[in-house]
């Protein structure tokens, strides 16, 4: 049964679904807003059932946004797919590990990944925005993506999740040379992928609160059909500022969550 919450800390968790849909259709990244808003909007609920009713709202917004870049967008169907079905495996491993881990020791290890990825980002201005090269990506490129952005970082979504969204975009546009709004939308299906392993898992285990994830779902749906559609509007200069923004604020959550949270 859903807990005894307050109309004004519904009303905030919805906007906050609503938020999140958006950032993560243009970016990635909004389980950095919402997971810490249901943390902090449900304290007295299990981290399990917080972390299963996140990933039914996060799904449905995932979904939409990919349903709409793949109207809108070039994608390459079999080439999300194939890296999709490789992050879902990963996904799988990394929450079959997630119990044994300690996370105060992996976020210096992702801080400096984030600031691997922000000085990338900051010191390329052309990162994403050129137009993509004609020649095709060799199978040597492919398998990497399938290996980094399939395998190692769904396995990263199954074990702590914040952030999934941006990797994604920043490893497809920079294995097989896609401009951002591209990558953006690839992601989207990869992304699609790892919610389904995950939340079948939270499913079979009972620990969804389906009646309030079907709410925020819908504030989560809007957002991301709005994100989706300004990113293909906008183009890949709006979603690199978002994603500079986005993985500020990531890195920002991190540093807090180590050194300044009792």
């Amino acid at each position: 049964m859903p807990p005894d919450i307050s109309l004004l800390t519904l009303s905030l968790l919805c906007v906050a679904a609503l938020a999140a849909g958006w950032i993560d259709a243009v970016v990635g990244g909004g389980g950095l807003l919402f997971l810490p808003a249901l943390l902090v909007g449900l304290p007295h609920t299990p981290a399990a059932y917080v972390l299963g009713t996140n990933k039914s709202t996060a799904i449905v917004g995932t979904t939409a946004a990919a349903v709409t870049y793949v109207r809108k967008a070039p994608i390459d169907l079999r080439t999300a797919l194939r890296i999709g079905l490789a992050a879902a495996a990963g996904s799988l491993g990394g929450a079959f590990f997630a119990a044994g881990i300690n996370s105060a020791v992996l976020r210096p290890l992702i801080m400096a990944v984030l600031l691997a990825v922000l000085a990338f980002v900051l010191f390329r201005p052309t990162f994403g925005t050129a137009p993509a090269p004609s020649e095709p990506v060799t199978r040597r490129r492919m398998v990497a993506a399938i290996l980094v952005a399939g395998l190692g970082i769904g396995f990263y979504d199954g074990l702590i999740g914040p952030g999934t969204g941006a990797f994604l975009v920043v490893a497809l546009a920079a294995m097989l040379h896609m401009d951002l709004v591209t990558s953006s939308a690839t992601s989207k299906i990869v992304n699609v992928c790892t919610n389904v392993g995950a939340l079948t898992m939270f499913a079979i285990q009972g620990t969804v609160l389906w009646q309030l994830g079907a709410l925020f779902a819908a504030f989560n749906l809007v957002g991301g059909l709005v994100g989706a559609r300004m990113a293909l509007k906008r183009g890949a200069g709006f979603v690199r500022g978002v994603l500079v923004v986005v993985v500020i604020a990531l890195l920002c959550k991190l540093a807090y969550d180590q050194w300044l949270a009792r």
